[in-house]
């Protein structure tokens, strides 16, 4: 996962990534001190037309100063004509990273990657916000090392092609997006790097967004982004091991260690294999770098 890495050769973390409104710097200092592993500057959904250039503004005196956090600038899209505006206020000042919205596969990697030019910073492609996105999702694989990880979003897609809603009544997705939710992460990892879950719009519904952050780390994923600091802490739980899942893991790869010759064999009662050390190795990862 090389562009997992950032300038100073330190892993970067994405359990919770924070969305703050770039056009509110009165803001940056509270989603800073969210514990939210990364925060996103948002110059794109969250900004007004007529505020853009007060929020490119914004964002490149706070990438200018300190920084105790992760700093991600979501840019806008590339066909909005706002994308070079963009680029050109922020790159000097080196973000993180930036995140690319309604990304089309492979080839809007590299274009972005041809407009930033030696200035180049890792890219968080937004994968699923158009239907030509949806048929892209294999080809990140191609320009993973320009990645720190794949997201998808379930809002665009459904206006994009006249749907009246991407949930069920009870707030389930429907099989469209559920499909290009599984997509998204089986392309992250076939590329070799994160799958980061889409926002939990019900702000107050922390409960609710325990049950989905829990899901996103069953099914495969890493981090999810969030969209107020409140979520932040249950994100972060969701995504940390617990105790017990981390002395599992490290009794199956002390237990693969003494038995060097064996494929598989029983460990407390229960038959353990290759695939199971691929995971607690993966688990050991998350805690130990």
């Amino acid at each position: 996962m090389s562009a997992q890495r950032v300038a100073e050769g330190e892993v970067m973390r994405l359990r919770s990534l924070l969305f703050v409104p770039a056009d509110r710097p009165e803001r940056f200092a509270k989603a800073a001190a969210s514990g939210a592993d990364a925060i996103i500057l948002d110059l794109e959904d969250s900004v007004a037309p007529s505020r853009k250039g007060e929020a490119r503004a914004a964002a490149s005196d706070a990438l200018a100063g300190p920084r105790p956090v992760t700093t991600i600038v979501r840019i806008n899209p590339l066909t909005s004509g706002l994308a070079e505006f963009d680029l050109a206020a922020i790159l000097t000042a080196r973000p993180d990273a930036v995140i690319l919205p309604k990304a089309e596969g492979a080839i809007s990697v590299a274009r972005l990657c041809t407009m930033m030019g030696d200035a180049a910073v890792p890219i968080l492609p937004i994968a699923t916000e158009t239907p030509a996105a949806v048929f892209q999702l294999g080809s990140y694989a191609q320009v993973a090392q320009h990645l720190i990880g794949l997201t998808w979003g379930a809002e665009d897609l459904p206006a994009a092609i006249g749907a009246s809603s991407s949930r069920e009544a009870d707030g389930r997705y429907t099989p469209p997006y559920e499909m290009v939710r599984a997509l998204t992460l089986f392309g992250a990892h076939a590329a070799d790097i994160p799958a980061i879950e889409t926002v939990y719009p019900a702000i107050s519904d922390l409960d609710g967004l325990a049950a989905y952050a829990a899901r996103g780390r069953r099914d495969g994923f890493t981090g999810m982004m969030a969209i107020h600091p409140a979520q932040v802490p249950v994100i972060n739980a969701a995504f940390t091991p617990g105790a017990e899942e981390i002395a599992q893991a490290r009794a199956i790869v002390d237990a693969f260690a003494a038995n060097p010759d064996s494929g598989a064999f029983q460990l407390d009662g229960k038959m353990i294999d290759a695939p199971h050390l691929k995971q607690a190795q993966r688990i050991l990862g998350l805690v130990e770098g």
